[in-house]
């Protein structure tokens, strides 16, 4: 479980090593009300996972818990092991990343180019992170979650608070949700200012079926979003704190969130991957409808795709 004192100690912790990334105003009438774009695509290495990485690995380094030797592991379809690997150079400990053998050439090739050693394992997260924990015990290595630790969905929250003072009034965010860190971080960070919504792809709805079992479960994961929405099952910081908050889950189609990735490139000029775009699917496909008013961001965590792609 985590708070807003939990995300403004991790703003204190990183602050001059984060970027503050800007906001830009939709055009009117492409959608229902008014619309902001966070721009977290453009943080360090491309998502919002570089603030939970620097985060945790600080924390881990404050409390005497990171060796130099053994450094940090995460398992990761990419982006945490571009985040993790990222900050580990900037606190000078090696990094080693457990990759489902899915995950795309672009991010592997960045991993190895940041210097982290790259280790692929089986075709799904899940495997991936049964071998980085097992790395971990053997060398000594901090485990850095690729979501579900406090001090990671702490770090991410961080955009939460820093869109709070950039959009004040701000009614409802709209976040793409896969393990549920940055979800659980954005809800802790803005709780009792502003609306939380949980976008989900229809192939892998780890929110949407806890709430509806009344615990995280397994689901099935598949879709166009599945290398950076993959997880198998919403983390417990993820399901704690929106329930708790009164995260609403909305699902969208996989059809839906490749035109809103082709919209936001050709609209706005913006590279985002799939799992980003789900976020603003939810608006453009109308699976979530804002009030007359209503004033929503929606946030773009994430670029590292294959232009060639849109």
């Amino acid at each position: 479980m985590i708070t807003s004192v939990d995300v403004a100690q991790a703003a204190a912790r990183t602050k001059g090593l984060t970027r503050t990334t800007p906001i830009l105003a939709g055009d009117p009438g492409t959608v229902a009300g008014q619309v902001w774009f966070k721009c977290e695509f453009m943080q360090h290495t491309g998502t919002f996972k570089a603030r939970g990485a620097l985060n945790r690995i600080l924390a881990s380094r404050e409390r005497g818990e990171l060796r130099p030797d053994a450094g940090v592991v995460v398992a990761s379809g990419g982006n945490a092991g571009l985040a993790n690997a990222y900050a580990a150079a900037q606190v000078g400990v090696p990094a080693t990343v457990f990759v489902p053998e899915t995950a795309p050439a672009v991010k592997v090739q960045k991993l190895k180019a940041i210097g982290a050693t790259v280790v692929q394992a089986g075709a799904e997260y899940a495997v991936a992170y049964q071998e980085a924990v097992a790395y971990a015990a053997e060398t000594g290595a901090v485990y850095c979650h690729a979501y579900d630790q406090p001090e990671v969905a702490a770090g991410a929250g961080t955009v939460g608070s820093e869109l709070l003072a950039q959009l004040p009034g701000v009614d409802t965010i709209l976040v793409a949700v896969g393990g549920g860190g940055l979800m659980a971080g954005i809800a802790a960070a803005v709780e009792g200012s502003a609306k939380v919504v949980a976008v989900e792809p229809e192939t892998a709805p780890t929110l949407h079926a806890a709430l509806a079992a009344g615990k995280p479960v397994d689901v099935a994961v598949s879709g166009v979003a599945a290398d950076s929405l993959g997880a198998r099952r919403i983390g417990e910081i993820g399901y704690s704190v929106a329930v708790r908050t009164g995260v609403e889950s909305v699902l969208v189609r996989d059809a839906d969130i490749i035109a809103a990735r082709s919209a936001l490139w050709n609209g706005y000029r913006m590279v985002v991957e799939h799992g980003a775009a789900a976020a603003y699917a939810a608006l453009a496909a109308g699976s979530y409808a804002p009030q007359p008013g209503e004033k929503v961001a929606v946030i773009l965590c994430g670029s590292n795709t294959d232009p060639a792609t849109l």
